[in-house]
């Protein structure tokens, strides 16, 4: 029998004893992405997460410079192999693997000006001279490491932690273990420079074993970054409403006897984010609502900034509006890799990036958002001290430098040294394994504990390799 009896009406205190479960339903809602309200039993497995800790980082930018830029030539600068340039790699150092097969080549003397930068005294060469005002919050490793010897096999390992596709890549384990905060637009974007592809495609970007879901999302170059946004002429948005609801109907009924179907799941979620873009996309990649002097910080008020300009201030616009992780891809289809003219190659490239980076990062930190925004630049390797075709470099994955900013880091210092040439890293050696695992730390995730179960096994985001390395983090 009912005690909520129309001639016995219910206590004040009756009602706020019975309320309380309801009111922490409402609770549980919000943390697990759940409308336990409409009474939709399905998690959201993109909604936000708590983490396993306080982290500092909430967002992750990743600045891709894709074909192997030269540490030798930026942040690791080595007198002896000026001195030595013109000789043959000394005999005391271990003849070394590389891609085309001529590790016995001579010397290669960097050309570039150095100078110690800011109160922590950052060495930067003369080829990214803004990058000297933001010496003190740059965090430089100078001792990745990577198994990846060639483009395809790098860029993979540098993604996924392997070097064979298939895994998922490090910003959709991000968003299967923390979420996204913004629900109407994609938790993972990936936006390249130019129409080139980047090494492996998709997969570079992709979910892997994890369901669908989490994989990225690519946003176009040009004035049209997202394709299809508005509906076709005529179609009002009630009637694409309408039409998006008879098609969820459709698809649930398929998808309720293939549950374990997460690319059918993912395309279910996806026109429902399309539908929520289509309100909410416009306004946050609208580029020409900011003012001047913030287009000019960015330099897109110039040829060769323009383009990674652009995208870089639209990674501080999604930042703004939640997204968890973006990926901007520069040099796509392998443009950083020197094997002739470096010179003229890295020259180039480094103009391309220098004001836009500097700009990005000048901007997060006065909005106040450079705290819980992580900043990783890097390539899939760096560049050998020997020469290849007398005026470039082969790559080198067995010694370079990626560095980190904000999100909890510590700036203004560098961790770990390779040897006298730059060949090898020999200090506080940090292999892609634990660049994702102190990524993972820095958003306050325990990597150990984010774990898929794959055909039986427990997978993690460093196939169980990787180590965090605390010397990044602030005290």
């Amino acid at each position: 029998m009912s005690c909520n009896r129309i001639d016995r009406p219910t206590s004040r205190r009756e009602f706020l004893n019975r309320a309380g479960a309801g009111f922490g339903s409402v609770a549980l809602s919000a943390l697990t992405g759940e409308n336990l309200l409409a009474g939709n039993s399905a998690p959201n497995p993109v909604a936000a997460k708590i983490p396993h800790r306080l982290g500092q980082a909430k967002h992750v930018i990743w600045l891709f410079m894709e074909g192997g830029p030269s540490h030798l030539d930026l942040f690791d600068p080595k007198p002896l192999l000026n001195k030595l340039a013109g000789q043959p790699l000394p005999d005391s150092f271990e003849k070394p693997v590389t891609a085309m097969g001529e590790a016995g080549s001579n010397l290669l003397e960097s050309k570039r000006e150095w100078a110690q930068h800011g109160e922590s005294g950052l060495w930067i060469s003369d080829w990214l001279p803004n990058h000297s005002k933001i010496a003190d919050d740059l965090c430089v490793i100078r001792s990745c490491q990577s198994d990846g010897i060639n483009h395809a096999g790098g860029v993979c390992q540098m993604n996924t932690g392997s070097v064979f596709g298939g895994r998922p890549s490090l910003g959709s384990w991000v968003s299967y273990g923390i979420g996204t905060e913004n629900e109407n637009l994609p938790g993972f974007v990936v936006i390249k420079d130019s129409n080139a592809m980047v090494v492996n495609g998709a997969r570079t970007w992709g979910s892997g074993f994890i369901p669908a879901v989490h994989q990225g999302n690519l946003f176009d170059t040009g004035d049209e970054p997202i394709k299809n946004l508005n509906n076709p002429s005529g179609v009002t948005d009630q009637r694409q409403r309408k039409k998006l609801d008879f098609l969820g109907k459709l698809n649930q009924k398929h998808y309720d006897s293939r549950e374990s179907n997460s690319d059918l799941d993912a395309r279910i979620r996806s026109y429902e984010l399309a539908f929520n873009m289509q309100a909410k996309a416009p306004e946050a990649i609208d580029l020409e609502s900011e003012p001047e002097h913030i287009k000019q910080l960015y330099g897109i008020d110039q040829k060769e900034t323009q383009t990674y300009g652009k995208q870089c201030l639209m990674a501080r616009r999604l930042v703004e509006r939640g997204v968890r992780f973006i990926q901007l891809y520069h040099g796509a289809g392998s443009k950083w890799d020197s094997h002739s003219k470096m010179e003229e190659n890295h020259s180039r490239l480094c103009n391309n990036v220098d004001v836009p980076i500097t700009g990005l990062i000048q901007d997060l930190k006065q909005r106040g958002l450079l705290d819980e925004t992580l900043i990783i630049w890097g390539g899939e390797f760096g560049r050998t001290p020997m020469s290849e075709k007398g005026d470039g470099r082969d790559h080198n994955p067995t010694g370079f430098t990626m560095w980190m900013a904000g999100g909890g880091v510590k700036g203004g210092q560098t961790i770990g040294a390779t040897d006298e040439l730059g060949l090898y890293a020999v200090e506080d050696k940090m292999h892609v394994h634990d660049i994702h695992a102190t990524t993972m730390g820095l958003l306050g995730l325990d990597h150990t504990e984010v774990v898929y179960m794959h055909k039986g096994r427990p997978e993690r985001v460093d196939l169980n390799e990787g180590h965090v390395n605390r010397k990044l983090f602030k005290a």
